[in-house]
């Protein structure tokens, strides 16, 4: 039966994965990407990875996501992972929208969401013993400054794809990337500057993680834009993804600053995309060109293709589904926690993994 995974690797994880294996001891940072309901796939191996793979190994570690990424990574924070990402698994499934929701609705149904996944558990995220958690948003600058009105805001967002369009540097002309996180890390490996976005690093605190997560997966126009984050620059804040869609970071930064600092990278697709707006350019992904060097310690696991084709339709859970099964949500959601529960193979394959590395399985991420 062939694997429900696939695994890519850098250079340096590569070598590390032929003379070590994996190790949890090992594992340094944890990426999260952008991409909705394409996430649920992650379920049951984000329950196995944090729940009871890496406790075997505690350390400090670096969890970094933007959108749903970064709602993982707080589900990872919380003092019982597993029944967090159980959590957050239900509640996104149950997502329910009229035809042609207000962005009022959307943002209202949001924020209600997000009450029932962290509500109460606020301090045990925040400070959580290991895990430094970090959020993704971005604020808007020029015509994103501070919209008054959709057609401004649209405007704006003309303006900032085709801006994209000649060169990602140029979209930084538009919007910041803005960095919520704990301030017991350091992060040397991003707050030297690496891209043309000015990035702004804020304390994640009891009071903002709410508003932080909110804001990393406002998507623009569908929701209302988050405003004024406690501990941020005053602004106007959308979902993270735009800037940061798959997380195209410096991670061989950390790599060599000590033996076995790797990233381990639980994606759902083998590829990673820069911004959101640079989906239909692939010429721009990451581990080409030249800051291919930036994955050289990393270890990407994401499903197989055969994997996918078994699944309902023959792919992952995304946002065209509310559209695609309109007002039967009871078949969408059906549908959504058949894929979630099919997530347990994948969870299985890296375990094995795991305990006996097969390098065949092995696939070249930037070289």
């Amino acid at each position: 039966m062939s694997s429900a995974i696939q695994i890519h690797a850098g250079r340096k994880a590569y070598t590390h994965l032929r003379e070590h294996g994996l190790r949890a001891q090992d594992v340094a940072i944890i990426p999260a990407a952008a991409g909705g309901p394409k996430g649920l796939i992650l379920q049951a191996l984000d329950q196995w990875i944090f729940g009871e793979w890496l406790p075997t190994a505690p350390r400090e570690r670096t969890l970094i996501g933007a959108s749903i990424g970064a709602w993982r990574m707080a589900a990872a924070s919380h003092t019982d992972p597993v029944a967090a990402f159980q959590r957050l698994g239900d509640l996104y499934c149950e997502q329910r929208y009229p035809e042609k929701p207000s962005a009022h609705y959307v943002t209202r149904e949001i924020q209600n969401l997000l009450h029932d996944f962290i509500g109460g558990h606020e301090a045990e995220v925040v400070n959580q013993p290991l895990h430094r958690l970090h959020l993704l948003a971005v604020r808007g600058r020029g015509l994103l400054t501070a919209p008054q009105s959709v057609s401004k805001a649209k405007a704006g967002f003309v303006a900032a794809t085709f801006a994209n369009l000649a060169s990602r540097s140029r979209l930084a002309r538009h919007m910041d990337r803005v960095i919520v996180g704990d301030t017991r890390d350091p992060l040397f490996w991003l707050k030297a500057k690496f891209d043309g976005f000015d990035t702004h690093f804020c304390p994640l605190k009891t009071d903002n993680l709410g508003w932080s997560l909110l804001a990393s997966g406002t998507l623009p126009l569908i929701m209302e834009p988050v405003r004024n984050i406690p501990h941020t620059p005053a602004g106007t804040y959308w979902d993270g993804g735009i800037i940061d869609y798959h997380l195209a970071l410096p991670y061989s930064r950390v790599a060599g600053s000590k033996d076995g600092d790797l990233v381990l990278y639980p994606h759902f697709t083998d590829h990673i995309v820069p911004g959101w707006l640079d989906k239909p350019m692939p010429w721009r992904r990451a581990g080409t060109g030249v800051n291919r060097q930036w994955l050289d310690n990393v270890i990407m696991v994401s499903p197989s293709p055969s994997f996918l084709k078994t699944l309902t339709r023959g792919k992952l859970p995304d946002r065209k589904d509310f559209f695609y099964y309109g007002l039967n949500h009871d078949f969408r959601i059906q549908n959504w926690k058949l894929a979630i529960s099919e997530s347990g193979r994948m969870r299985d394959d890296f375990a094995a993994f795991v305990e006996k590395p097969n390098l065949d399985l092995v696939q070249a991420l930037n070289f």
